[in-house]
């Protein structure tokens, strides 16, 4: 597996697309888990756990699934835990489990790469 993080709007499904060679990204804001777990990659896996921490389901849970059924996802993430602190509690909740599940991520990560304005970094790997 591999994670790609950055800040939003920083070029990185483009990245991404243009290293790894994947022309057909999941959109975590309508996917369905089956489909997840057989894709080639998937973007703005934040979206994924916003929608399953709605739900009243472990994201990090999914997270351990997702990697032993797809080994070689590569995961794009929008960075959360940078700028102010919501005021909202479901936001800051939110924040905190995405930040848990990608520190999780990072750590079973093969590689991860970091990227800012357009320019990816290999921070692990």
């Amino acid at each position: 597996m591999i994670l790609v993080v950055g800040g939003a709007n920083q070029g990185k499904t483009f990245y991404a697309s243009e290293k790894f060679q994947i022309s057909h990204w999941i959109f975590g804001g309508d996917c369905d888990m089956e489909t997840v777990c057989l894709a080639p990659g998937i973007c703005h896996f934040e979206l994924l756990v916003e929608r399953m921490i709605r739900k009243g389901e472990n994201p990090k849970e999914f997270a351990e699934k997702l990697i032993k059924l797809n080994p070689d996802i590569i995961i794009i993430t929008n960075e959360l835990g940078c700028g102010l602190v919501p005021m909202d509690a479901f936001f800051r909740r939110y924040r905190e489990e995405h930040g848990r599940v990608c520190t999780f991520l990072a750590a079973q990560a093969k590689e991860v790469h970091r990227v800012f304005c357009g320019i990816g970094t290999v921070i692990k790997g």
